[in-house]
């Protein structure tokens, strides 16, 4: 993991913001929320895969949605804002992603992962190859 001065001078101040300190970005106001495009979203902060674009949903909340992660993330208990949520965080960068709910579609497994755009970058299957994310192809061809 970086420094903080390293991660300040990479990030935008949202992006660091929600990655470095639990923060949370405006719904239907960010990035991804309304992405359509099929791709790989990964952490902003390391690079490693976080979710593709078959597993996003809309789940009518503003920030994007997603029913399952590409591989194990990170859970702990958040107690903040006077609730109880399941805090969402990358493995490897430690990155705040975002909450886990149990109010996802039925179908895809129940679950909703809602994160925030700041804390991912996307990359749409046309540039999975050149960014290095080549063992992820097979997983848009159908």
């Amino acid at each position: 993991m970086k420094n903080k001065d390293d991660l300040k001078n990479k990030l935008t101040p949202i992006q660091y913001h929600v990655t470095q300190e639990n923060g949370t970005e405006r719904a239907f106001q960010n990035e991804y929320w309304n992405n359509h495009e099929e791709g790989l979203y990964v952490d902003i902060v390391s690079g490693e895969p976080l979710f593709t674009s078959h597993d996003k949903f809309d789940s009518g909340c503003g920030w994007p949605s997603f029913a399952k992660p590409v591989k194990k993330l990170e859970t702990k208990t958040d107690k903040s804002h006077f609730m109880i949520r399941t805090e969402v965080r990358s493995p490897d960068a430690d990155s705040h992603l975002g909450h886990l709910f149990n109010d996802g579609p039925k179908e895809l497994g129940g679950l909703r992962y809602c994160i925030n755009s700041a804390s991912m970058r996307f990359i749409p299957v046309s540039d999975l190859e050149k960014e290095g994310y080549k063992e992820f192809i097979k997983l848009f061809q159908k």
